[in-house]
């Protein structure tokens, strides 16, 4: 299972996220992964509407969308690479509906608020998740809240957070190609993800 869907959450093309979730994707290929990226961008991903179908269906049915293209690669890769930059002090939108639309992947108990479990836990599965913001510390342009949401959301479906990636100050488009110490980070990140697959 050692193959690797990396993420990307930014509405921009070409951008800084884009360009770090390749150098990450990079690192884990020089290490023996196959590795495949998308775009949230590429497919049209509505929000979670709250049907409840899934608890039945054990699947999400009440949409049919481009998650429905998704869900197969993240069943068949045991690593995950996530990135999104800051917008409004969290997520963008698109990655924000997209995890959302993973609450398929739990199992509920009847009761409410009561038991529940992910299909995905227990596996050996990893993640590694990136953060993008211009401001120049974490707490001021909403990257720690950013961070949080995303490392809870990805660890309550059964992943092992094994590092995070926070970049700092960065804004105009491209601009992390300058930054040559930022991009060997994430090569290594990518590089050790693989290793523990």
């Amino acid at each position: 299972m050692k193959k690797i869907l990396g993420i990307g959450g930014s509405p921009r093309k070409g951008g800084n996220s884009d360009i770090l979730l390749q150098r990450l994707l990079k690192g884990a290929s020089v290490e023996g992964a196959a590795t495949e990226g998308i775009q949230l961008r590429d497919y049209q991903i509505q929000p979670c509407i709250a049907c409840e179908r899934c608890r039945k269906d054990k699947q999400c049915t009440g949409l049919q969308d481009g998650m429905q293209l998704i869900y197969p690669k993240i069943r068949e890769a045991g690593g995950i690479v996530l990135i999104s930059p800051v917008y409004s002090y969290n997520l963008t939108a698109l990655t924000k509906s997209f995890i959302d639309r993973l609450y398929c992947y739990y199992y509920f108990s009847d009761e409410r608020p009561g038991y529940w479990s992910s299909q995905l836990a227990d596996q050996g599965r990893k993640a590694i998740i990136a953060v993008v913001g211009e401001q120049a510390t974490r707490a001021e342009g909403g990257m720690d809240l950013t961070l949080e949401t995303m490392r809870r959301s990805i660890e309550a479906l059964g992943y092992d957070v094994i590092d995070e990636l926070p970049v700092l100050g960065i804004f105009h488009k491209g601009k992390v190609r300058e930054y040559p110490q930022v991009l060997e980070q994430a090569e290594t990140l990518g590089r050790r993800l693989a290793s523990l697959l």
